[in-house]
């Protein structure tokens, strides 16, 4: 009878070993032809294996008010604080996920009360309508991982718990760019308006400059319109201005995760864009964006979750045992003769189930296919970007210089055109002119600089920089 029992053992153990071999879980590779499309081109700038995103936000932003308006964001930002919140949802999933190969234990009283029916077989015989029946028992069960099924299910909380950590490091990025733009264009604005105020002050003193030359007649009213023109376009600039940095400082209010209020800041000539942004072999934006990295553990969590539907197909060894007393008598429940025991091994191979497992497996594929399609996308997406940040941080910093000169020509400019009216040797209209393209250029050179300034933000990010 042993020898039977051994062979009916042996014989079951090698149909599963059989059956196994059709299919085991498989593990994850990243797809090859993603490699070749993190790609930028890098004509502007020579290219360089480091990178920037390996460099701290606080080496790339020396400001000391930028830095503790960074620290404040990171601090007290509200998307950072939902993206931590979904990293403890996700982390509390992933432990359950290591759970997964320990057995399932439920203890428990039980009373069950029976009434027969008089009129039956088995109530006839008791010849009692009710009994009370006790019960302190204990159930386990456990499934034996055969296909991967649940290592499978393990690897994808894991997928999702490291998708979330990438997502708060792409969240962090994000805050920190956007709180570094503000600042600089809260700085700009600083600096338009000291333009303004300064122009303002010349435009008063040529009214009255022009009032006095139209009273000696060397100029009509009509100069004198002009230049009174002039003044009241200064004051709408001014308006315009004035208003934006209260916007701005708004803006950059909730970027810290506070009330609107006025910000502490510096001024935009002691900024600097840093000249030697490296941006490294493009397959490093593989390991560098964060975005990049949440969307393959996108992948990873779908890639496992087919598995686990093709898992689903074969079938299943679980081993469950109930013990523990159970009797009619309340005051003889604890006796000897109140155990009782159960053990069952089963296995149980799915035929019909309303196809269920088959819409299972086809939604998985799907899924995995979508989420192959959202990693390419990232990747497409960030070259780019790249690409679009290598440009304009190189333009900016040309279109700088030209703007610098342009103005110090026009400034010259209004010097001599105005020299030239007060001898008589020039008419207003010149004047008018140089004045308005100065005012225009001087502006032009501040937008010229905050566009440098954005640019190297942009690049950093774009590189995926920040969350260090």
């Amino acid at each position: 009878m042993k020898k039977y029992r051994i062979l009916n053992i042996t014989l079951v153990a090698a149909g599963l070993f059989a059956v196994q071999s059709c299919f085991v879980a498989k593990d994850y590779k990243r797809p090859e032809a993603v490699v070749n499309e993190a790609n930028f081109r890098t004509d502007v700038i020579s290219k360089d294996s480091a990178s920037v995103a390996t460099v701290s936000w606080k080496q790339i932003f020396t400001d000391t008010q930028l830095q503790a308006l960074i620290n404040q964001g990171l601090q007290n930002n509200l998307d950072i604080r939902s993206a931590l919140q979904n990293i403890a949802v996700a982390e509390a999933y992933a432990k359950q996920g290591k759970s997964g190969y320990l057995p399932t234990l439920t203890v428990g009283p039980k009373y069950t009360f029976t009434e027969n029916s008089l009129n039956t077989q088995f109530g006839a015989m008791m010849q009692k309508r009710g009994q009370s029946q006790y019960e302190v028992s204990g159930s386990l069960s456990w499934e034996a991982d055969i296909w991967g099924k649940i290592r499978s299910n393990q690897r994808a909380s894991a997928a999702t718990y490291l998708q979330t950590i990438e997502a708060h490091k792409a969240v962090k990025t994000q805050i920190v760019a956007s709180i570094a733009n503000s600042y600089y264009a809260l700085l700009a604005l600083d600096e338009q308006k000291r333009i303004l105020d300064k122009t303002l002050i010349n435009r008063e003193q040529s009214l009255e400059t022009t009032k006095a030359l139209k009273d000696a007649g060397s100029v009509t009213e009509v100069a004198v319109n002009q230049t009174e023109a002039q003044l009241y376009n200064v004051k709408s600039l001014l308006v315009d201005v004035e208003n934006g940095i209260k916007l701005n400082e708004n803006v950059l209010s909730v970027l810290l995760g506070t009330n609107p209020q006025s910000i502490n800041r510096t001024n935009l000539a002691s900024q600097k864009a840093n000249t030697n942004l490296t941006v490294g072999v493009p397959a490093q934006l593989l390991e560098n964006r964060p975005d990049i990295k949440a969307a393959e553990f996108g992948l990873i969590n779908s890639f496992e979750n087919v598995n686990v539907a093709t898992a689903n197909f074969y079938p299943s060894l679980t081993i469950s045992a109930t013990g523990g007393v159970q009797g009619i008598d309340i005051d003889k429940l604890f006796s000897a003769q109140s155990l009782f025991a159960t053990l069952v091994g089963g296995i149980a191979q799915p035929i019909l189930n309303k196809r269920a497992i088959r819409t299972q497996k086809e939604v998985a594929l799907a899924n995995q296919e979508n989420a192959l399609i959202n990693y390419k996308s990232k990747i497409l997406n960030a070259s780019k970007e790249v690409s679009d940040a290598l440009y304009n941080y190189d333009a900016s910093v040309k279109k700088t210089e030209y703007k610098q000169k342009e103005y110090q020509l026009y400034s010259q400019a209004i010097t001599y055109s105005e020299e030239l009216l007060n001898y008589g040797m020039a008419n207003y209209l010149e004047v008018i002119t140089a004045r308005d393209s100065g005012l225009n250029a001087e502006l032009n050179v501040v937008d010229a600089k905050l566009t440098s300034l954005t640019s190297m933000v942009e690049l950093y990010r774009a590189v995926g920089g920040g969350w260090q």
